[in-house]
């Protein structure tokens, strides 16, 4: 069998591919986690953002919303200053814009979870790629980001927002000879 490509790049690639793209979470910190380092991938690649992964965490205390929600616009300049994460302003802000409405869809709709598994029927879409042609967006991605940018979120285009939906595993584009497909396991 053979793995998606994109992972071979080095060992922190690897370990995300095999441990956590494509796999479903329920879990709605983990959820903003990925939505979070989604939007601050925009314009850079993945590898750089897996390497400041934990001063994320450590800035964001382990993505407790709540936490996020009170963050003063000195805390999130102090974080800008303070930790290993992408130095734009409005990456960081939006952390906090975010979790508001996080805030917002878990009084809607019980849970950011609920929220979005109920966009495919609390069922991950499952592709069977036989090459790395995965979209970069699809139809149902755009409708999520336009419904995401009504709700007041940010760097939630349909382009981040396919790249989460993988994070999540509401999609699992693994290749269909990679033992991590949803078949394979």
């Amino acid at each position: 069998m053979s793995a998606c490509s994109w992972s071979k790049k080095n060992p922190m690639m690897q370990q995300y591919h095999d441990k956590e793209w494509c796999v479903p979470s329920h879990d709605d910190a983990y959820i903003f986690e990925m939505l979070t380092l989604e939007g601050a991938q925009a314009g850079l690649s993945w590898n750089t953002i897996l390497s400041k992964r934990e001063a994320y965490r450590n800035a964001f205390h382990d993505f407790d919303i709540s936490y996020c929600l009170k963050l003063t616009d000195e805390e999130l300049d102090s974080i800008k200053e303070q930790y290993n994460v992408i130095k734009n302003p409005a990456k960081i802000k939006s952390v906090r814009s975010n979790a508001l409405a996080v805030i917002k869809i878990q009084e809607e709709f019980g849970s950011f979870s609920d929220y979005l598994w109920r966009y495919v029927d609390f069922s991950p879409i499952i592709n069977h790629w036989e090459s790395d042609q995965i979209p970069a967006q699809t139809v149902l991605s755009e409708q999520i980001s336009k419904d995401f940018k009504k709700r007041g979120f940010k760097f939630v285009g349909p382009v981040i927002i396919y790249s989460f939906m993988q994070s999540i595993g509401l999609v699992d584009d693994h290749i269909r000879t990679c033992p991590y497909h949803s078949l394979n396991r």
